[in-house]
C-alpha cells in the first residue's frame, strides 16, 4: 500500500519520528541517514511528565474560562468571542496530550490506531494554526479599541462570528495535509508502530520543504508581524494619550499587558518555529554537520512542550489579568456559593421542620399546658 514511501529514518532517529509524529515535517523519511543514530531515553519519562504538567494547568485554566464566558449574563462582546474559541482550540490540542504522553512513554510505539493517529495530529495542526489565528484577532480588536475607540464601536457580534468561522475554516485547511499524510508505519530499527508523516519518495522534499515553510510563514511570521506592528501603535497612542496623563498607574498596566503578550508569544512559538527552519534546511541539506544536527534532534521535543504551555499561559495572559473577566470570575464564584449556602440552609430547615414535628406530640403530652 505504501511501497512508494521512504521510510528510512534519519539522525537523531528516535527524536525525528516525534517531531515527525507533532508536526508537518517529515523527518523520520529522510534517505539516506547521513549522522550516527543518537539515544535519549531519559526523554521518554521526562516529556510526558512535561505534558501531563501542562495538561493538567491548560485544561483547568481554559475550562474556567468557558465557563465564565457561557455563564456571563451580560452581552456578548467582540473581545469575549475571541478570547472563548482561543480557549476551544487550546482545549481541543490539550485533549490530545495524553495520547502523546503514552506514544513517548512507549518509546514512539503508537496503540491508538490508525485514524486517531491522523485525527490527533490534525487536531495539534489546527490548534497551532487557529490559536495563533485568534491572537492576531484579539491583537487587531485591541488595537482598533484602543487607537481607535469612536471608530471601533461599528464591531458587532455578528462580524465576530464570521471571522471566528473562518479563522476554524483556515485553520482546517491548512491542516489538510497532515490528515492526508499522517499514518501509522512500523519502524524495524525501533520495533515500534510510528505515527509519522509519510510523503511520497518523489515529492519528498518539496512536501517537506512546502509544509515547513507553510508553518514559519502563515503559522509565524505573518501573524508576528501583525501583533508586533498592532502594540507598538497601541504603546504610542498611550505615551501620547493625554487621558492617561494623569492616571499613569493605568497606562503601565495596559504597556505591561501589551509586553506580556509579545513576550509569551515569542516565548512560546518562536524556538519550536526556528528548529522547523532549521531543521527544513537539514532536509534541503544545506545543513549537513552532526552536531548541529544532533542539537536540533535534542531540542526538537522542548521546542514542541513550549508551544504547548502556551494553551496554559493564554488563559492567564488574556482572561485573568483582565479586570473584566476577574470580576465574572468573582460573580460567578460568589453565585455558586450563594446557591449552596441557600441549599444547605433549605436542607437544615426541612430537617429543622421535621425534628419539630416528630417532637410535637412529646411537646403537647410533656410541655406547659392547661391541667385538668
Amino acid at each position: 500500500m505504501h511501497s512508494n514511501l521512504s521510510l528510512v529514518l534519519s539522525t537523531g532517529e528516535t527524536l525525528q519520528v516525534l517531531h515527525a509524529a507533532l508536526t508537518n515535517t517529515s523527518g523520520a523519511l529522510h534517505v539516506p541517514p547521513p549522522c550516527p543514530l543518537t539515544s535519549s531515553t531519559y526523554q521518554f519519562s521526562l516529556i510526558p511528565a512535561l505534558f501531563s504538567v501542562v495538561f493538567v494547568l491548560g485544561l483547568v485554566g481554559n475550562s474556567v474560562v468557558v465557563v465564565v464566558l457561557c455563564r456571563q449574563s451580560g452581552p456578548k462582546t467582540v473581545a469575549n468571542i475571541y478570547i472563548f474559541n482561543l480557549a476551544l482550540a487550546d482545549l481541543l490540542c490539550l485533549v490530545t496530550l495524553p495520547f502523546w504522553a503514552t506514544y513517548y512513554a512507549h518509546g514512539y510505539n503508537w496503540l491508538f490506531g490508525s485514524l486517531m493517529c491522523k485525527i490527533s495530529s490534525s487536531i495539534l495542526c489546527l490548534n497551532m494554526f487557529a490559536s495563533i489565528f485568534f491572537i492576531t484577532c484579539m491583537s487587531l480588536d485591541r488595537y482598533h479599541a484602543i487607537v481607535h475607540p469612536i471608530r471601533s464601536q461599528r464591531r458587532t457580534v455578528q462580524q465576530a462570528h464570521v471571522i471566528a468561522l473562518a479563522v476554524w475554516s483556515l485553520a482546517c485547511f491548512s491542516s489538510l495535509p497532515t490528515f492526508y499524510f499522517r499514518d501509522t508505519h512500523y519502524i524495524k530499527s525501533l520495533g515500534v508502530n510510528a505515527c509519522i508523516m509519510a510523503f511520497p519518495h518523489e515529492s519528498y522534499a518539496k512536501w517537506s520543504v512546502g509544509t515547513a515553510f507553510l508553518k514559519n510563514t502563515l503559522g509565524f511570521f505573518i501573524p508576528l508581524t501583525v501583533i508586533t506592528t498592532c502594540y507598538l501603535w497601541i504603546r504610542r497612542h498611550l505615551l501620547k494619550a493625554q487621558e492617561f496623563g494623569k492616571n499613569k498607574q493605568k497606562r503601565d498596566k495596559v504597556l505591561k499587558l501589551v509586553a506580556a503578550v509579545v513576550v509569551a508569544f515569542l516565548f512560546c512559538w518562536l524556538p519550536f518555529h526556528v528548529l522547523t527552519f532549521l531543521d527544513a534546511l537539514a532536509h534541503m541539506s544545506v545543513i549537513r554537520d552532526c552536531a548541529v544536527m544532533g542539537v536540533i534532534d535534542a531540542a526538537l521535543p522542548f521546542g514542541i512542550c513550549l508551544a504547548f504551555a502556551n494553551s496554559c499561559i493564554n488563559p492567564l495572559l488574556y482572561c485573568f489579568i483582565g479586570n473584566q473577566f476577574q470580576e465574572k470570575l468573582h460573580h460567578l464564584f460568589k453565585s455558586r456559593v450563594y446557591q449552596f449556602n441557600s441549599r444547605q440552609e433549605s436542607s437544615s430547615g426541612r430537617k429543622g421542620s421535621c425534628f419539630r414535628d416528630a417532637e410535637a406530640p412529646e411537646g403537647s403530652a410533656e410541655g406547659p399546658g392547661p391541667v385538668l
